[in-house]
């Protein structure tokens, strides 16, 4: 049989879904095509997307069989089951175990969250990409008023060190010349494990045992917990790329309460302080949500100036979006146009900001992960045009001699 994966959302899904292509392909030797449709749930254009994209499947390859499993079908299994061509949908636990991909393994929905082991199986390839991506944990302790991903993902879990180093190791041994650590809400990382390790303890643990790894970067990270020993690493260790994503969601102090967050706009720019001081250059990205419930424009400015005054280059913005069982999903709503322009005009503010820090860029010779023949990434996470072909998934040591559009232009140094 051969076995297709189409993701949907964050990192966490994109490594989840190559355990899957690995169990899939390990534990069914014959039998009909299979198309894996791994969903996400943080908004309502994601779920969208993955029932287009089913609808579209079941058109085009009606022999195929379609399984469907992450959050939004984690959520509402129900639902997913009922599309056209859907064989089974699997829970976001289920679907990492072998024996869920056997031959006629389960009914039609599958017991969902039922476990908190993690798979076994290594990850050694991810298709098409030259950058790996790691779990170290799994869902979230926290109830943010617009989050649904706790409901989809349950409560935090924490993948053991030694399993960290051993995928890592595996991924290294494979040519992977960057890793990133990823997960739900990786700054809470260890409080379930022996000895309580923390995220900067898992970093300094992992590059200490895994010397050949060329780059380690993080997702999205919690300003509220990020921990002494990593704040150490951040200021001492080259391997830790000089790039923080920040969970920031919002740069207003009454919206982030509305949010329930566990930060301020005065903690979130202290953090991104601390870490220019201890990381002279750092890039600094941040996740934030236009529109959010009761957002009037005043509030909204603050957010915008928040940005502006502290220089987000690498920005993700999402207009907000309603998911059902939320709080904030029962708050007074701000109307979508407005949604939309506002996230328009916070991209508009990042794209001045990645432009000015391009121009910090000129001439010095950066580190560059290509990614194709003639793209990739530097240590910032600054895209990057080549002049020159060159192999992907090589590390070059390249010089930046201007800008082209939204990327970096360099040649080799």
């Amino acid at each position: 049989m051969s076995v297709e994966i189409v993701t949907f959302g964050c990192r966490l899904n994109t490594y989840e879904s190559e355990v899957m292509r690995g169990l899939a392909h390990a534990q069914s030797d014959a039998g009909p095509d299979t198309v894996i449709v791994n969903t996400c749930a943080v908004t309502a254009e994601a779920e969208r997307q993955a029932r287009q994209a089913i609808r579209r499947l079941a058109r085009e390859r009606p022999a195929a069989r379609i399984v469907v499993t992450g959050c939004a079908a984690q959520i509402d299994p129900e639902a997913w089951a009922a599309l056209p061509n859907v064989h089974r949908v699997l829970g976001n636990t289920e679907k990492l175990r072998p024996e869920s991909w056997t031959d006629g393994a389960g009914s039609m929905v599958s017991d969902i969250m039922t476990a908190r082991e993690t798979a076994a199986h290594l990850v050694t390839e991810f298709a098409g990409r030259t950058r790996a991506f790691v779990q170290v944990q799994q869902g979230c302790d926290h109830r943010c008023t617009f989050c649904v991903i706790p409901f989809g993902r349950g409560p935090n879990r924490s993948v053991p060190v030694g399993a960290v180093v051993a995928q890592v190791r595996a991924l290294v041994e494979h040519g992977f010349q960057e890793v990133v650590l990823t997960g739900v809400d990786i700054a809470s990382y260890g409080p379930d494990l022996p000895g309580r390790p923390g995220l900067g303890q898992l970093v300094r643990r992992l590059l200490a045992q895994v010397p050949e790894l060329a780059r380690l970067r993080l997702s999205s990270l919690d300003p509220a917990a990020i921990d002494a020993d990593l704040w150490r690493l951040i200021a001492d260790e080259p391997r830790l790329m000089p790039h923080l994503h920040l969970s920031l969601q919002a740069g207003s102090d009454l919206i982030l309460k509305r949010m329930k967050r566990r930060h301020s706009p005065a903690d979130a720019a202290a953090v991104i302080a601390r870490a220019r001081s201890a990381r002279p250059g750092i890039a600094i990205g941040a996740d934030l949500i236009a529109g959010f419930p009761t957002e009037t424009d005043a509030l909204f400015q603050e957010t915008l100036a928040f940005v502006e005054t502290n220089a987000l280059p690498w920005l993700h913005v999402f207009p907000y979006s309603e998911r059902p069982g939320t709080p904030a999903a029962r708050m007074p709503a701000v109307p979508k146009p407005v949604r939309k322009e506002r996230a328009a005009r916070l991209r508009e503010a990042g794209q001045a900001a990645a432009q000015a820090f391009f121009g910090t860029q000129r001439d010095r010779i950066v580190s560059i992960l290509a990614e194709t023949g003639r793209t990739g990434h530097t240590e910032h996470f600054a895209p990057v045009r080549l002049v020159a072909e060159t192999t992907p998934g090589s590390l070059l040591a390249g010089r930046v001699i201007g800008t082209s559009g939204d990327a970096l232009l360099a040649e080799a140094a």
